[in-house]
């Protein structure tokens, strides 16, 4: 990190640009003269992504789990479906998939911009997920599918009290990675003209021409959620660890 900053630097010197980080802070928030906070667009458009994000995480963590169950069932049609979404969604680029979603799908059902994003970004952030919790799944002995039948336990109360429980453990730090990845993906959904953080730093460094203050400012905001999600991840981990 401090070898890239001392880069940027050396190269932003010997190219003659003028660092104006005085000019930027009033897009991030302003105060009024009664002391009341207002918060600009980048501010505005953080919480959008912040959104998508949570609306995303939901989804995707619900449609993985019902993929890897199906992967799991006795149906062929069911382990069938599931290996074609997993495989489809994981082979082919979400940029192709958002457009796919906000062009062909959503003028049909009626979505919009956000949904759309948010749709999108769970499909595809869904099928890792199912694989994730697939090998969490398969990660539980065997021993403890054979103890449920003893105690007479059917197969939805099982997943429920034995084995999902168990699998969370094995799948929190692969889930931990996806949610990192789903946030940086979060960004491509200003390409549906969603007024998220990328897209409100288009306009900001548009407006401005302040170019590298912009979005050094957002690689360190997107930095911040980043790692403060991750944090949060590893006390969720030792907990479960404990508890188990």
């Amino acid at each position: 990190m401090g070898a890239l900053v001392w880069i940027t630097l050396r190269g932003t010197a010997a190219s003659g640009y003028d660092w104006q980080w005085h000019r930027l802070w009033r897009h991030l928030f302003t105060t009024a003269a009664d002391g009341g906070f207002h918060s600009g667009p980048l501010l505005d458009g953080l919480g959008v992504t912040l959104q998508v994000v949570a609306a995303s995480l939901g989804l995707a963590l619900l449609a993985g789990l019902l993929a890897a169950l199906l992967r799991q069932s006795g149906s062929r049609v069911g382990r069938a479906l599931a290996m074609v979404y997993v495989e489809t969604v994981r082979n082919t680029p979400l940029l192709i998939q958002l457009f796919v979603v906000y062009f062909v799908l959503a003028p049909v059902l009626g979505l919009g911009r956000f949904t759309a994003g948010v749709l999108a970004l769970s499909l595809f952030e869904g099928a890792y997920i199912a694989e994730i919790l697939r090998a969490g799944i398969l990660s539980v002995p065997t021993g403890q599918w054979e103890a449920s039948r003893s105690l007479g336990m059917d197969v939805p109360g099982t997943y429920m009290e034995v084995v999902l429980p168990q699998a969370a453990r094995t799948a929190l730090p692969p889930l931990t990675g996806q949610l990192v990845s789903l946030v940086k993906d979060s960004s491509l959904v200003s390409t549906i003209a969603l007024h998220d953080l990328a897209m409100q730093a288009q306009a900001v460094a548009a407006d401005t021409f302040l170019v590298f203050e912009v979005w050094f400012l957002v690689a360190g905001m997107y930095l911040a959620l980043t790692l403060s999600l991750s944090a949060l991840a590893q006390l969720l981990e030792r907990r479960l660890r404990y508890e188990f």
